[in-house]
């Protein structure tokens, strides 16, 4: 058999492989549209205690996915993103239980009223059906991503990255035995076993019409693909480059605290911040604090002219410095013209994820919250609390930036779609 005969047979068994895939998600699609919420929920309750019991198996794919990306060459980042430890595992634990204490969406009447005819007119959440979950190296979004699914009552597949496709397959073994507890079918939340990227096109291509909705959680260059290449409807989610202004009314120690936070305390999320705006008139009180409370705690400063003036140890910054999103230990600074001059900074270099203000000034605070468009805008708080958690969603799937149906954090309820169910006495429409 020649190579060209093995590829072309490979390529044929991973696309019937994925119609399989498929035609198990929407055969479960329609057992959990239907399913209880005492089913959902105690599946979701065993598949906690599961992640628990099973975390030393978790833990050592995890170790073997992480020695493989450093043999890549992996940076620091990324292991960040990559590495499970007791408190991470303990959390998505936590995460599986926070789901099953929320409200369940599914039946859920989100608006009715009555018709001078006496129809009687309902809108009520159902779930989207089949959800396919595109993402990298987060093993936690397995859990996050399978869990949310559940409990909106959706079916999931999960397209797992190569570097962590271990640490993936260690936590899906643990929420299907809860599946199986709670009586559920396994192929509720699957994931997919192949690292082949033409596994990723077959679910753009939606699976000969099993999957309702794709949704990419990665890098910019995933995103692209996936925005350019789906035949079906897609949660967008760019790039999270998010900003923090220190305006000329901010305390600043609070100013500090925030930009440090917001950078530092974890730098591979995508609410990370990314850039720092300050007020070109509070320059010479709060500019040189807080570059140097950030280079102090690690971070690598690239500035403007000004921002490089108050530091010797920053770098200056390039023209494409304002539009990278680092998810490293670094970021962009430069001073800016106000809240004009930060909206307006905003507006160019965003990506319409997360940004927040400082500042004592509540009519300055307002100005930034209503004109700055992003799924998130904050105020005196940090960029990292752009989590569903957080949110009290109990997870996300992830941060959509785009318009249609879902924006911000993706939780149950973004999960769900509605009917409209009209209840008459015999009403008929006139000629």
């Amino acid at each position: 058999m020649t190579a060209a005969v093995k590829l072309a047979e490979a390529q044929d068994n991973l696309a019937q492989e994925m119609r399989d895939i498929g035609v198990r998600a929407r055969a479960a699609a329609s057992d959990l549209a239907h399913a209880s919420t005492q089913a959902k929920n105690g599946a979701l309750t065993a598949m906690a205690g599961h992640i628990r019991a099973g975390a030393e198996g978790i833990l050592k794919a995890n170790a073997q996915d992480i020695e493989a990306a450093r043999a890549k060459g992996r940076g620091s980042a990324f292991i960040d993103r990559l590495a499970l430890d007791q408190g991470r595992i303990e959390a998505m634990a936590e995460g599986l239980e926070a789901i099953a204490k929320l409200d369940d969406p599914v039946g859920d009447v989100i608006g009715q009223w009555e018709r001078p005819n006496g129809l009687k007119i309902q809108r009520v959440r159902v779930p989207l059906g089949v959800i396919g979950i595109i993402y990298e190296s987060r093993p936690n979004v397995t859990a996050d991503a399978g869990a949310l699914s559940l409990k909106a009552g959706n079916a999931v597949i999960l397209r797992s990255g190569s570097e962590s496709l271990g640490s993936a397959r260690a936590i899906h073994a643990c929420l299907v035995k809860g599946l199986t507890d709670a009586g559920l079918p396994e192929a509720a939340i699957q994931v997919v076993p192949s690292t082949d990227r033409a596994a990723v096109g077959a679910m753009l291509q939606g699976l000969d019409g099993a999957i309702d909705v794709i949704v990419p959680r990665g890098g910019k260059s995933l995103v692209e693909r996936v925005q350019r290449d789906a035949r079906v409807p897609v949660f967008g989610h760019l790039e999270g480059l998010c900003h923090v202004y220190v305006d000329r009314g901010a305390d600043l120690a609070k100013a500090e605290a925030i930009a440090v936070n917001a950078k530092m305390r974890r730098t591979g999320i995508c609410g990370a911040a990314e850039t720092l705006l300050v007020d070109r008139a509070c320059a010479k009180t709060h500019l040189k604090p807080l570059v140097t409370a950030l280079i102090e705690a690690g971070c690598e400063v690239r500035g403007d002219s000004d921002v490089e003036a108050a530091d010797a140890r920053v770098k200056p910054a390039s023209d494409a410095d304002w539009g990278t999103e680092y998810l490293d230990a670094v970021i962009s600074a430069k001073l800016v013209d106000g809240v004009e001059g930060a909206i307006q900074h905003i507006a160019t270099h965003g990506s319409q994820h997360t940004d927040s203000i400082v500042t004592e000034d509540d009519a300055v605070a307002e100005t930034f919250l209503r004109r700055v468009d992003s799924a998130i805008v904050l105020h005196n708080a940090s960029t990292q609390f752009a989590d569903g958690g957080e949110f009290g969603m109990g997870a996300e799937i992830g941060i959509a930036t785009g318009k249609m149906h879902a924006r911000g954090p993706v939780g149950v309820e973004q999960l769900t779609s509605f009917k409209y169910v009209v209840r008459g006495s015999g009403q008929t429409r006139p000629a």
